[in-house]
């Protein structure tokens, strides 16, 4: 069995999610708060110190015709940056449209009140490592 930890990177919340590739599921832990892109490091250290994953997946935001956006690149930097403080495995995930799924889900759940900022991207960061260990199952096939 082996732990990941997913992040969907946005350069003021940083969503964060745990999952196991046993059962292909994901939880979502609570958002990082950055600043300009960068979390508080001591945080994030404290957060694969609790949980010891394996390796690291981080959304990849493009457009939806699958060419960059300003965004993609600053997620790469701050893939890179993850690798080289922790080093660990980093991979990137396409996060296409699990923001709008995010937040239909949690508003299936319980309405306006569950759509905070934090609660959507640690939700997004769920569906990416969900995402992410369903396209290893079937490559493992």
């Amino acid at each position: 069995m082996s732990q990941l930890l997913g992040f969907d990177f946005g350069t003021h919340n940083i969503g964060v999610a745990v999952g196991q590739t046993i059962t292909g599921t994901a939880s979502p832990l609570a958002a990082l708060k950055a600043k300009d892109g960068q979390p508080d490091w001591q945080r994030v250290g404290a957060i694969i110190q609790e949980w010891q994953p394996q390796s690291l997946v981080v959304g990849l935001p493009l457009n939806m015709d699958g060419t960059e956006q300003p965004l993609t690149d600053l997620a790469r930097k701050f893939a890179n940056r993850l690798h080289g403080r922790f080093g660990l495995p980093v991979e990137l995930q396409d996060e296409r449209l699990t923001t709008v799924a995010a937040k239909e889900e949690l508003f299936a759940r319980g309405g306006f009140r569950q759509l905070s900022k934090d609660k959507i991207d640690s939700a997004a960061a769920q569906l990416i490592l969900e995402d992410y260990m369903s396209q290893l199952r079937q490559r493992s096939r």
